[in-house]
């Protein structure tokens, strides 16, 4: 339970730091004189070294250990948020929040975390921790938005960050309780075949585009909601509020579809986490934008966040085993972020170009659909040694 626990507060302080981003794009750029365009491509860099970062992080923990992985992982991110306090360039902050705290994000979340969760405990409980490991991150957006928030309408966005980055290496110790890498069984595949295997698979790339669309939706409510409603009349207080409800529901979400997966069809029970997102995004589109209407929305929204994860790692588990789980995670994680990127750099180009944000809103409807369909073909089951052969 130690490992459950180390995890959990690992990812809790990774994704709460993480969920803040979008509290601090309007005073850096008022400060620094940057357009939501500049913060988004920032961000959408950031989220394209988490996910390219997520493959050559999984690879060192599957090969070497995952604490020693870890642990230099949050270093960077602290590295990084350090860097932000000092950015006063766009570029200073594309090396900073873009490229640091993107490839700290890649050890130090889901992709490397949850398969030390799944080795740690037994077979029949693995999906629930993997749900309990989720709804722990979450849990920090829940803590950690609002004080942020607070810290920046009391003091400024300077210190707020710096306790931000004190808080993030608070990490670093808890990875004594995370270290060890897999076994390697006789007549285990070699990590270039598991790769090759996995690329090979149909499923894995329903998994890999479907995940595309969790990334694409979670990134752009993440950084560009809190700007949204204070184009509509609402102040930065309602922003944070929203997030934090965010992370509060999801986590229940975490805990029940990884609850679910352990009984039912993974695949079922994540066609329908993205078909559900869409009616949460519908109700903020035809209502007006009142308090009341963004809190259900952020409720609903919470509910379906990122219940993606422990289904979809954990899909990743049983069809293709773990020895390899970070690696494949890794992979798999790639596609959540090149969704991102788009995200978060399409909101901020969209916004620049026609003052609303309404075409991205439009689209996310769309890939909600188009995921739910694609989890559907997904073959749920572990391929035989001579299909791996």
């Amino acid at each position: 339970m130690r490992t459950l626990y180390a995890a959990s507060l690992v990812a809790l302080l990774s994704l709460g730091a993480r969920a803040t981003f979008g509290l601090f794009m309007q005073p850096m750029g008022l400060e620094n004189g940057w357009g939501r365009d500049v913060f988004s491509l920032a961000f959408a860099i950031q989220n394209l070294c988490w996910g390219a970062g997520a493959i050559f992080m999984g690879v060192l923990a599957d090969r070497y250990g995952s604490g020693r992985t870890i642990a230099a992982s949050a270093l960077l991110y602290v590295l990084g948020l350090i860097g932000m306090y000092f950015s006063h360039s766009e570029l200073q902050l594309y090396l900073t929040a873009g490229l640091l705290v993107g490839i700290g994000q890649a050890g130090t979340t889901f992709p490397v975390i949850l398969p030390v969760v799944a080795r740690a405990v037994p077979a029949d409980y693995r999906s629930t921790a993997m749900g309990l490991a989720s709804a722990g991150g979450m849990l920090g957006q829940f803590l950690i938005v609002p004080g942020t928030q607070a810290m920046i309408s009391t003091a400024d966005w300077h210190g707020a960050l710096f306790i931000l980055s004190m808080l993030m290496a608070l990490a670093i110790p808890l990875t004594v309780f995370l270290k060890g890498r897999p076994d390697t069984p006789a007549g285990t595949l070699s990590l270039g075949s598991a790769v090759s295997q996995a690329l090979g698979d149909r499923s894995f790339h329903l998994l890999f585009w479907s995940y595309f669309v969790c990334g694409f939706h979670t990134a752009f409510v993440t950084l560009h909601l809190p700007a949204y409603l204070t184009d509509n009349g609402l102040n930065a207080s309602h922003g944070a509020t929203a997030l934090a409800l965010i992370g509060l529901f999801n986590i229940f979400g975490c805990y029940g579809a990884g609850k679910l997966g352990e009984r039912h069809s993974k695949k079922t029970i994540l066609a329908w986490v993205y078909f559900m997102r869409v009616f949460g995004i519908i109700w903020l589109m035809v209502l007006p934008t009142t308090p009341w209407v963004v809190y259900v929305f952020a409720a609903w929204m919470g509910l379906f966040w990122l219940g993606t994860v422990p289904l979809t790692l954990g899909l990743v588990g049983h069809i293709y085993g773990l020895r390899y789980a970070a690696t494949l995670s890794g992979i798999a994680f790639m596609g959540h972020q090149i969704g991102s990127f788009i995200g978060v750099w399409w909101g901020g180009y969209a916004y620049q170009s026609t003052g609303s944000y309404t075409i991205v809103w439009l689209a996310s409807i769309a890939l909600g659909v188009i995921a739910a369909v694609l989890c559907l073909p997904i073959r749920e089951r572990p391929l035989t040694a001579p299909a791996m052969a």
